[in-house]
């Protein structure tokens, strides 16, 4: 065994999504700031990324994150998220996770009834507020990066269905959304392939499309998600929501690259765009409680505490509460011998083989 390599993890799932949580000390990522941290993990860590997202360690639906030492004074980690999609600023699923698996485990101290975790990323500072009982972490409440409208029903136009009316928006990411009924499907679990083909569709007609650039890191420049969302049909919800991402390079003239998997979470930073529209609209104000609903029929709540601005651009802050909970301790293998030492993707589930 002294060849082969180990990799630890953390297992969590927030509300439903699974996420693999690294104590990245030992990466040696490099950067001063998040930003640049970020962006290291982008040209150097992909093969790490690939290796516990892709089979045979993980699946189409697996996200990551990488806890950091921080970049400031007062802060108590930084974290880099990976996804399927490559190495992003910001998740609230996964950022549940990871302050779950922190204090759960001891890498950070826990004091009851509520511990404070202060976060940096490459879009800025985080503040996640954990309920503690009984050394058990009830709740993770984040306290978001700004977020902002880019667009408010800008004409997307989508291979094979027309031009759809969409809001593109940051929450930590930038988002495109529509109504689901703007693709004749019902958010229900029993429709999530139709649900993926549409909102994928629409991913890929946007990035087109939609150019986005964040005003204080113009590295984020993608469209990195899309949500689907509808009115509220349970009593004590508001909204529903299913937010799909991509595993593979998209073609909005190609259907067959239209494919992906869908975030089993309410989507943390997607609500946060969500509520940064609705606010925009009129239809959210400030210190409203936003219970958003999941495919899974989990629910985050979203508040907005105030606004601000980004960059010039008028934004607003968000809050998103959830839980997470522990579902393994793993140590991952890989050996030298091992013929798929980046792991790999098939057809059967994924929109590209890699082999």
């Amino acid at each position: 065994m002294s060849q082969v390599r180990v990799i630890d993890s953390i297992d969590v799932h927030a509300e439903g999504e699974p996420g693999r949580v690294l104590l990245g000390l030992h990466l040696s990522v490099r950067g001063t700031t998040m930003a640049e941290r970020l962006q290291w993990c982008v040209d150097h860590l992909d093969a790490l990324r690939h290796l516990l997202l892709w089979e045979p360690r993980g699946h189409p639906a697996m996200c990551a994150v990488l806890v950091l030492p921080p970049v400031t004074e007062d802060g108590d980690a930084g974290i880099v998220i990976v996804e399927q999609g490559g190495f992003r600023p910001m998740s609230g699923s996964n950022t549940i996770c990871a302050v779950t698996a922190l204090l759960e485990t001891g890498a950070l101290p826990m004091t009851e009834p509520e511990t404070l975790v202060r976060l940096d990323t490459a879009v800025g500072r985080v503040e996640a507020l954990a309920r503690v009982d009984g050394r058990k972490v009830v709740s993770v409440q984040i306290r978001n990066v700004p977020s902002f409208v880019v667009g408010l029903d800008l004409p997307v136009e989508v291979h094979g269905v027309g031009t759809v009316a969409a809001d593109v928006a940051f929450g930590g990411q930038f988002y495109v959304q529509a109504p689901a009924a703007s693709f004749g499907v019902e958010l229900d679990a029993s429709n999530v392939p139709a649900i993926v083909r549409s909102g994928i569709s629409l991913l890929a007609a946007a990035r087109e499309q939609v150019p986005v650039r964040h005003p204080e890191n113009p590295a984020i420049n993608e469209i990195g998600l899309v949500m689907l969302h509808g009115p509220a049909q349970q009593a004590g919800t508001d909204g529903r929501n299913c937010v799909a991402m991509p595993n593979g390079p998209l073609d909005g003239e190609d259907p067959a690259t239209w494919r992906g998997s869908v975030d089993r979470s309410p989507c943390g930073t997607g609500t946060s765009a969500r509520m940064a529209c609705m606010y925009a609209r009129g239809q959210l104000p400030l210190g409203q409680p936003f219970v958003h609903q999941g495919i899974l029929g989990t629910t985050f709540t979203g508040l907005l505490r105030g606004v601000t601005t980004v960059g010039g651009r008028s934004a607003v802050l968000p809050s998103i509460e959830g839980r997470g909970w522990i579902t393994g301790l793993n140590s991952h293998v890989l050996d030298p011998d091992d013929p798929f030492p980046q792991g790999y993707t098939l057809g059967d589930l994924w929109s590209t083989s890699n082999r």
